[in-house]
């Protein structure tokens, strides 16, 4: 397993102290035998959420304890001018406050499924690019990225670092003035709930720095849709592989939930991981109520070479 080092995902939104994996239990680890007979000798496909990494200190939307969130939809962010002042000058105070995650063990297991061999390619629904720190290389994003913005009108990229030191040229002083007004709670994309709206108002936001187009993160809001060429990649990585394990995702939604179901008509294996119910559960062949990357660390020790 890889030795941790400082955090290059630029996740933005890491608030909670990592966790070390534990040693799957004995009733885990007699489903993970099971599992592994599944899989044995088969290319599958690896589809994972936030579950995967909240042991890298990155908070969860719905996870168990998970407080309940409204976040911000897409077409709030385009259509009101005040919506996106709001959306910027809570996230570039969040920005401020959260620190960057490392990989933990279950994005390790990932990288070293694949250099073995047993991935068709991997699925995630996470915008904190832990899977590539980690070396993962056939990876679909399908949510986007943390570490960019993009411009809606020209479609440009600018990386979210630079925008940071852009907003604070725009806003000097906002954040400690920001500070006084104490933070209420930080959200798991770094949005800060903050009560003076005044505050807020005062916030001036950053345009495109090429055409002067509204800026957004580069991920999926609630809302958007998914990009067409990340489904059809996604829908390939699962036409390919011989067995889907969705690793850490409610499934709650259908941009993941899908590739299950594809996977289930085709008649091929489906094994969930994950803490709590799934949208998945009447589809997978097993179902393992379990640490994510304890039980992904497991499987890529205890799987003989293909």
């Amino acid at each position: 397993m890889a030795q941790q080092r400082a955090g290059v995902g630029l996740t933005g939104f890491a608030s909670l102290p990592p966790v070390a994996a534990a040693t799957p239990s004995d009733g885990e680890r007699e489903v993970l035998l099971s599992i592994r007979e599944v899989l044995a000798g088969k290319r599958f496909v690896l589809l994972t959420g936030a579950g995967l990494s909240t042991d890298s200190g990155i908070p969860d939307y719905r996870g168990p304890g998970s407080p309940p969130r409204s976040p911000m939809t897409y077409q709030e962010f385009v259509k009101d001018e005040a919506n996106r002042q709001r959306y910027w000058a809570r996230n570039h105070i969040g920005w401020s406050h959260l620190r960057h995650a490392d990989p933990n063990q279950g994005h390790y297991a990932a990288a070293e499924l694949e250099r073995r061999g047993y991935l068709t390619g991997l699925i995630t629904q996470n915008v904190d690019r832990l899977h590539e720190d980690a070396g993962s290389v056939n990876v679909v994003d399908l949510h986007g990225r943390y570490d960019q913005v993009v411009c809606l009108a020209c479609h440009r990229t600018y990386s979210r670092r630079v925008l940071a030191g852009v907003l604070e040229e725009l806003n000097p002083g906002f954040l400690s003035r920001a500070a006084e007004t104490g933070l209420v709670e930080m959200a798991p994309d770094a949005d800060a709930t903050v009560e003076d709206q005044a505050l807020i108002s005062s916030f001036v936001v950053a345009v495109c720095f090429a055409c002067g187009g509204t800026l957004k993160p580069d991920f999926v809001y609630f809302g958007e849709n998914v990009p067409k060429d990340r489904v059809e990649r996604s829908y390939r990585m699962v036409d390919e592989a011989e067995a889907l394990v969705a690793a850490g995702s409610s499934l709650t939604v259908m941009s993941g939930l899908r590739f299950v179901r594809h996977a289930a008509k085709d008649g091929k294996p489906v094994v969930i991981i994950n803490r709590g119910p799934t949208r998945g559960d009447d589809k997978a062949s097993i179902k393992l109520e379990a640490g994510v990357s304890e039980s992904l660390a497991w499987l890529a020790a205890a799987l003989p070479p293909l």
